[in-house]
């Protein structure tokens, strides 16, 4: 039985996906720790792991447009390096109160590990259309401008929605996915 209606769909295929902070702590609120989120997905693309369309990383949460031969694999991947690193970046910044709340969320049958950064899953949504990824992208990149965050999707700097401005962005993305 699973435990989310949310399953990987066909290998390869373009897959929206969320991934979000234990309690919605605003995690990504310094450079620092974003440049782990996106480090991460560098190497994942560098090595041809990971094809990315799309992206947006907010203070608490992360939406991407991604394929790969194993998406499952790479995500989890991802959100295992992306967790350890940033926990170290935390506990180097003695940040005590959300460590001591991120160790609190912590499900007692993970010993692996003294604190749960990232919820379970990511809510994978195969994309089955050109219609769906550009609805998906849109959402995607007007996530902060909805929030209030900024008046224009290129205006938000963790965002792919200057790659598909043809402005320089922060890491490289697939806008040619036709």
């Amino acid at each position: 039985m699973t435990r989310s209606r949310y399953q990987f769909g066909e290998s390869r295929s373009p897959h929206f996906l969320t991934c979000t902070i234990c309690g919605w702590f605003p995690v990504f609120t310094r450079p620092e720790t974003v440049n782990i989120v996106l480090d991460s997905w560098r190497f994942l693309q560098n090595e041809g792991r990971l094809t990315l369309f799309g992206y947006v990383i907010l203070e608490n949460h992360l939406h991407l447009i991604a394929s790969s031969e194993n998406l499952s694999e790479q995500i989890k991947c991802f959100k295992s390096y992306t967790a350890r690193r940033i926990i170290d970046h935390l506990i180097e910044r003695k940040a005590q109160r959300l460590l001591s709340l991120l160790r609190y969320l912590k499900p007692e049958h993970k010993t692996e590990s003294d604190y749960q950064l990232w919820e379970e899953g990511s809510h994978p949504q195969v994309i089955e259309s050109d219609g769906m990824i550009e609805q998906k992208l849109e959402y995607t990149h007007l996530n902060p401008v909805k929030r209030g965050y900024v008046d224009e999707a290129i205006h938000w700097r963790y965002s792919s929605a200057r790659n598909y401005a043809g402005m320089q962005a922060l890491i490289p993305v697939v806008t040619d996915w036709r």
